[in-house]
């Protein structure tokens, strides 16, 4: 294969995610660095050296591939599938820093990024080249510390390349304090911004990204688990960083709630940042046969590996767009999928609805295979419902089935939307910009505005029904439990399902606690993931989070 010639988008997509596993390491000190090629090879050619920021980008983690995505940790989901980390280490809080999930692996991005923008910065070539290429290894970069800093607290920060050949124990480091790492993030995104592009080609940076990977810090510096004084200048910082992007005029929300996560509208106008994928390849996504719905007619379509929870169905306002606890809502429970949001509809599969042209049946005692499984036994839903959002229907071939080429979106407008409202809310109390932002999220759907006049409190939790709702299934909602200190309570407890009984031929709905549905979290320990066991042997110089 000529590298030279394979200038194409997709191609170089294809180069983007075909390097995701060929480089992998077991840790950030490599002895030999294998992601280092020959100087004459990649840094005297802009083409060669584009294919290495292509391998920066791979190292982007999607959740599309894998039976337990990051969802199921949440409140929103589990998983339908047995012994997997969701169910059996983290939702009994029993993993320790020798199986916890982490993210210390990103150190191996961090350190293709360093040497890209070592050798760049080094080379001779032109400016205009440059200067938007470093700054997108910056972000990328930027962007592999925030998942460590939200995870993991304060850091090492490593800016260059490191050798243990050459440097000896100098390339172990101690731990940057948090607000270090805080910092050296948000910093980051500052000084690139000018140097990027206001549209940027699909799957790359551009000031929009920049600005949103700034703004979201700043969100989680300013919430809670950070900011235990509640400074309210650090809400007014983030809701100015995300009215920026606001201001940019680069993204505006999609039309259809729905349809924006297939494959046909990649890249829309609403995505900020996405992960892409290559349907009909080793590169493409398999999440609707492994997150799907069961049986689906009578056949396996998928594993069932994402249901959602009693918890998540409950924030789904009515249609008139108020919550199902209002008394003026028209909610009835023995009714309960009645006149319901539209982004309901287009999230959940529940008793009664259509899928893939067969009707899903969740009770109990007629037969279905689809029943709420009640003692987990199987594959069947354990909560009553399956996972619908961002599934695309024609792909529904059981399996880790490789069809899709639907990206994964990191970052999208309607967040920012949300994201600046809650932070003015905080930082002002709900002014008219709150309402506005809030409301064109909701307008979208096909709701009606919020009612006016409520109070900061009030708009606080009309702001957090919207974002889980909103965002549910994209892997934000573990972020904003921590954040916002909210996972001490929602991952305390158990999590529910729904018992679909037929009682004189009239279903009968029953709210009950899922199977194997208790979670436990321990709120002095639990906000911080800890490090890996495996980093503290090799680097003496590292603390260990608290109480692990």
């Amino acid at each position: 294969m000529n590298l030279h010639r394979l200038t194409t988008l997709n191609t170089r997509i294809v180069l983007l995610i075909l390097t995701l596993g060929v480089f992998s390491c077991k840790d950030f000190l490599e002895v030999q660095p294998r992601d280092q090629i020959s100087d004459t090879a990649v840094w005297t050619d802009t083409g060669t050296a584009d294919l290495f920021l292509n391998n920066v980008y791979s190292g982007i983690a999607g959740p599309f591939n894998g039976f337990d995505p990051w969802e199921n940790f949440t409140d929103n989901a589990m998983n339908g599938v047995n012994g997997l980390p969701s169910r059996v280490l983290y939702s009994p809080s029993v993993y320790t820093a020798s199986n916890a999930p982490n993210w210390w692996g990103q150190y191996a991005n961090i350190r293709r990024a360093n040497l890209f923008i070592e050798k760049v910065t080094a080379s001779t070539f032109p400016d205009t080249w440059k200067k938007p290429k470093i700054a997108e290894a910056r972000f990328l970069r930027a962007y592999f510390y925030q998942l460590l800093w939200t995870a993991h607290g304060g850091v090492p920060i490593i800016t260059n390349t490191l050798n243990q050949n050459a440097q000896g124990d100098a390339i172990f480091r101690a731990r940057n304090t948090d607000e270090e790492t805080y910092k050296f993030i948000v910093d980051e995104c500052a000084a690139i911004v000018d140097d990027l592009p206001l549209k940027a080609e699909a799957g790359r940076v551009s000031k929009a990204s920049a600005l949103t990977l700034k703004g979201f810090c700043e969100l989680f510096w300013a919430s809670p688990l950070k900011n235990t004084t509640n400074d309210k200048a650090r809400w007014a910082l983030a809701a100015a960083t995300n009215k920026k992007v606001i201001d940019l005029g680069s993204h505006s929300l999609f039309s259809n709630y729905e349809t924006q996560f297939y494959e046909d509208n990649n890249n829309n106008v609403e995505v900020i940042f996405a992960k892409q994928y290559l349907g009909g390849t080793a590169l493409g996504s398999g999440k609707e046969g492994l997150w799907g719905p069961w049986m689906v007619g009578g056949v396996q379509k998928a594993y069932g590996g994402v249901d959602p929870t009693q918890e998540l169905v409950d924030e789904y306002s009515m249609a008139n767009g108020l919550p199902i606890t209002d008394p003026a809502s028209g909610y009835d429970p023995q009714n309960p999928y009645a006149n319901r949001e539209k982004r309901f509809y287009q999230s959940i599969v529940y008793d009664g609805s259509i899928w893939v042209g067969a009707e899903m049946v969740m009770k109990q005692g007629v037969g279905s295979r689809n029943a709420t499984d009640l003692s987990n036994t199987n594959e069947a839903t354990n909560t009553g419902y399956y996972l619908r959002k961002t599934l695309n229907p024609k792909y529904t071939v059981n399996g880790n089935n490789l069809l899709n080429s639907g990206s994964f979106i990191i970052y999208r407008y309607a967040e920012v939307l949300l994201s600046y409202a809650e932070a003015q809310n905080e930082a002002v109390g709900p002014d008219a910009s709150v309402y506005a932002a809030v409301n064109q999220v909701r307008t979208r759907s096909e709701l009606p505005g919020l009612k006016t006049g409520l109070t900061q409190a009030e708009m606080r939790v009309a702001i957090q029904r919207e974002r889980r709702v909103e965002l549910a299934f994209e892997e934000r909602r573990w972020f904003d439990l921590i954040r916002l200190k909210l996972a001490e309570k929602n991952l305390n407890g158990t999590l529910h399902a729904m018992k679909i009984e037929l009682v004189g031929g009239k279903p009968v709905y029953t709210v009950i606690p899922a199977p194997e549905g208790a979670k436990t979290f321990y709120a002095n320990k639990n906000y911080l993931l800890p490090i890996p066991q495996s980093a503290m042997n090799q680097n003496t110089k590292l603390t260990q989070n608290p109480n692990y």
